[in-house]
């Protein structure tokens, strides 16, 4: 599919629930959110037969997201039915990895193809404190058994300073100057022992500048920019990786001796909107062509129309996705948050 501004649109990211095992910081509220009902959430036999029509429509690569896709039964069963859909040349999975090593066997069996990890720090205190949950050596544990595995492996990593400000100093809305550089400091240092991960594994650590949805409008916006200047100190010999890494927009750079890549996704200090490949479907059903903006294109209706017949159900949803994918804007608004129009939390539309 192409859309009108002559975008090739061959990957589409499904959202399988709205549930999640963690609670970070800046994406789910600490008083929680008010979950779909399941009734509202696509089975699985719906989810196979959207992407039965998107693969016929021109998706050829699937990304299976949540919340946090692994809390949901039978996930790695999903995986090898759509993997099997012809037309489908990879199924991947993005993860926060607590679920990840025990599920491993049965999801490689399913052929799944890459595994995407968040993971913000390797600190324990500070993981604990984004997330609520202390469960780092899990997480930990999981990159090592899909680097033993022999699966693509990356790790994301979020990138905003609010993350290491100091609790006394966040609730007193109060910032000096120094306590802006400490942040800031400790951040890019946290960038710097992730990094490491790739030193002595082929595992690719990206780091991802926060995007201004949900609760992340309320984080300051650290540039990818500033992080990679950091690394170049440190590592001079950093380059650039023209492989293809994956489906992403993400930009690579290799370090001497190193095994892993270094990527960065930059949406609002390096953005991509003129190689976007991509839409994506909530748990209910929904197609968003961009993520900021709230326009969506509901494909449950045709799913449960009794009166609609295999063929019809999937003749109406290509109808369908191939409106949505001419409805993708131009660009994305993310630098002028005032014109974002997407009010929902990032749990609710899906990672």
């Amino acid at each position: 599919m192409l859309d009108k501004y002559n975008r090739k649109i061959d990957y589409l990211r499904i959202s399988v629930t709205d549930r999640c095992n963690l609670r970070c910081s800046y994406c789910m509220p600490s008083n929680g959110v008010q979950f779909m009902k399941m009734e509202e959430i696509l089975t699985y036999e719906e989810i196979i037969q959207v992407c039965r029509a998107a693969a016929l429509s021109g998706i050829r690569k699937i990304k299976i997201t949540g919340g946090e896709p692994l809390v949901r039964k039978g996930i790695a069963e999903l995986v090898g039915k759509i993997a099997k859909i012809p037309g489908i040349t990879g199924v991947t999975l993005t993860t926060n990895g607590i679920y990840l090593e025990e599920m491993l066997p049965e999801l490689l069996k399913n052929h799944l193809s890459a595994v995407n990890i968040s993971l913000d720090t390797l600190d324990p205190v500070l993981y604990k404190n984004i997330t609520g949950v202390d469960a780092l050596t899990k997480v930990f544990q999981s990159i090592q058994a899909c680097v033993a595995a022999g699966l693509k492996t990356k790790v994301n990593a979020v990138l905003s300073e609010s993350l290491f400000e100091e609790k006394h100093v966040i609730a007193e809305k109060s910032w000096g100057v120094s306590a802006k550089k400490q942040a800031k400091e400790r951040l890019l240092n946290n960038c710097l022992d992730l990094l490491g991960l790739s030193r002595t594994s082929p595992v690719d650590v990206r780091f991802i500048e926060m995007m201004p949805i949900g609760l992340g409008k309320d984080y300051t916006i650290t540039s990818g920019d500033e992080v990679l200047h950091r690394i170049r100190q440190e590592y001079p010999g950093i380059r650039a990786d023209y492989r293809k890494h994956g489906n992403g927009p993400a930009i690579y750079y290799t370090i001497p001796g190193f095994k892993g890549s270094l990527g960065f996704i930059s949406a609002i200090h390096g953005k991509f909107c003129e190689q976007c490949n991509r839409i994506r479907m909530t748990s209910t059903g929904q197609i968003k062509p961009c993520l900021c903006y709230s326009n969506s294109y509901d494909l449950r209706a045709v799913l449960r129309n009794q009166d609609f017949d295999e063929a019809y159900k999937i003749a109406k949803m290509r109808e369908i996705i191939n409106k949505a994918v001419q409805a993708k804007p131009q660009n994305h608004c993310f630098e002028h948050p005032e014109e974002i129009s997407e009010v929902k939390k990032m749990v609710m539309i899906g990672g």
